[in-house]
This record gives structure tokens, C-alpha cells and sequence, in this order.
């Protein structure tokens, strides 16, 4: 089941990081990014965080499943989606703590 779009768009209102939290989507599901790094996946309306010391630290009890078949197992925040103060803080720190992409090399 691919995720809504009307679901990004609560994960963001909820988050409260207004511009710096985008999203790109990517065969029906979704990246979100925070200040240009990627931090979770919007996945069959489920919000997946990047795996990372965040995650230990802020929210060790979250449940863990795949985001997409074949993928490894990732934290499964939706009962965050509850507590907006919890929420921004993991994705802050996650991103704190990702590195930035890579820059495209320029078309020849």
C-alpha cells in the first residue's frame, strides 16, 4: 500500500520543523529529509526513522520492522505522532547525526 500524501503532510504539521523538514517521494512511498539530510521514510502511512545513537538514546522501546521488503529493520515511530515535542527532538538529533549527501557530479 503506498502512503498518502495527506499522511506526510500530518508528520510535518505534528513535527513543527516547518520549512527544514521536506519530503521527495519515491515509488509511492516517502523520504523525509531535515535541513537536506535524510532522517525517515514514509512507508505504508508509517513513519520509519533512520537507524542511529538517537534512536538508543531518545526512544529505545520504539518497535522495529522493515520500511519496504528486503530492507533491514528501521524504528517504527508512529506513537510519536503523539507527543510532537518527542518527535522533533529524535528528528533533530537524527539529523545531527547523518551525514550530509554526497553532491551530484555535473552532466557531461
Amino acid at each position: 500500500m503506498a502512503t498518502e500524501q495527506s499522511f506526510v503532510d500530518y508528520v510535518a504539521e505534528v513535527a513543527g520543523l516547518g520549512s527544514r523538514l521536506t519530503h521527495k517521494k519515491m515509488f509511492g512511498e516517502y523520504a523525509l529529509y531535515l535541513d537536506g539530510k535524510v532522517v525517515a521514510f514514509a512507508c505504508d502511512n508509517s513513519l520509519y526513522i533512520k537507524p542511529s545513537k538517537a534512536v538508543a538514546a531518545l526512544a529505545p522501546d520504539l518497535p522495529q520492522g522493515p520500511p519496504y521488503p528486503g530492507a533491514k529493520d528501521y524504528p517504527i515511530a508512529d506513537e510519536l505522532l503523539d507527543d510532537p515535542e518527542a518527535l522533533r527532538r529524535l528528528l533533530e538529533d537524527t539529523a545531527a547525526l547523518m551525514p550530509l549527501p554526497k553532491p551530484k557530479k555535473p552532466k557531461a
